[in-house]
């Protein structure tokens, strides 16, 4: 028993408080390590506030399921959007430029409550798959500092990898030490993640078959993205045609290359879920939609 205990400590560095995020070091799991996003446009209905496309997020979470039998378990991080559920009161009481008062304190209750629910759904339809999910929300794990993530223990979501399980990740409200609140996205959420767990690839799957040239007609897809084309490119990325108080695509884009540039060797793919079969090739490391990389 003593040596179980101190096994446990060992895994999640019980010996000393947390005072900050989680060691740079590279991750043992980043020569496969992927982070797929399932974007709140592509499993909600963001016309319609709070409402899930069970459907689709049905045939999401199959696809997960098939690729990790193919390629094995321990490999993947899972986030999502909010869609039509957190955007929407988050957009009223303004959360993410910070919380004072009592009006904007129940306000960031309230986007937590509609974060949560979505997140709900989500793993209820992971584990119809079989998959193993289990949720690291920052709201009871993580503080800010000016919208900036300022400190994360990401010991459990490691050793949750290293057994073989799917941790799942969203946007959520979280405490911040300058603003009282704030909102980290999942793109604040993944670019952490991805500087600490040095995963191969990142892949946002959404509605959009890609990145456009030609938005809103859409009928030129712009291949790759790097940091030698982007000021070329940049005129083309257009923003979200409903409610997002976290950035649109251009916003996506510009935080997926100044990721790749930061983290030697990844890459970034801007494509969509809306496709059958097509977050089971990207997972497979097939080709799909947009490339960016440094």
């Amino acid at each position: 028993m003593a040596e179980k205990l101190q096994t446990f400590k060992q895994m999640f560095n019980l010996q000393s408080p947390i005072s900050n995020t989680s060691t740079s070091e590279t991750s043992p799991l980043s020569t496969s390590l992927q982070l797929l996003k399932l974007g709140g446009s592509l499993i909600t209905d963001k016309t319609k506030p709070g409402t899930v496309r069970a459907d689709v997020l049905a045939r999401l979470a199959g696809e997960i399921a098939e690729a990790r039998r193919e390629l094995g378990d321990g490999g993947l991080v899972l986030g999502h959007g909010s869609g039509s559920f957190g955007h929407v009161p988050a957009k009223k009481y303004g959360t993410r430029q910070g919380v004072q008062t009592p009006e904007q304190w129940r306000g960031f209750a309230e986007v937590w409550r509609e974060a949560d629910l979505l997140n709900r759904h989500v793993v209820d339809a992971l584990w119809q798959a079989g998959l193993p999910a289990i949720r690291f929300a920052v709201s009871g794990s993580a503080v800010s500092r000016a919208g900036q993530l300022a400190a994360w223990d990401l010991s459990p979501l490691r050793a949750a990898l290293e057994a073989g399980l799917l941790p799942v990740v969203y946007g959520d409200v979280v405490f911040d030490q300058a603003w009282g609140g704030t909102i980290l996205s999942t793109e604040d959420i993944f670019a952490h993640l991805a500087r600490e767990l040095h995963p191969v690839r990142v892949l946002n799957a959404g509605i959009e078959e890609g990145v456009w040239a030609d938005y809103p007609a859409c009928t030129r897809l712009i291949p790759e993205i790097t940091s030698a084309n982007f000021a070329e490119v940049a005129p083309a990325l257009g923003g979200s045609s409903a409610t997002d108080v976290t950035g649109g695509m251009a916003s996506k884009v510009h935080e997926m290359l100044g990721l790749a540039e930061a983290v030697p060797g990844l890459e970034g793919w801007i494509f969509s879920g809306a496709v059958p079969g097509r977050v089971r090739e990207a997972l497979r490391g097939h080709t799909v939609g947009t490339r960016i990389r440094a």
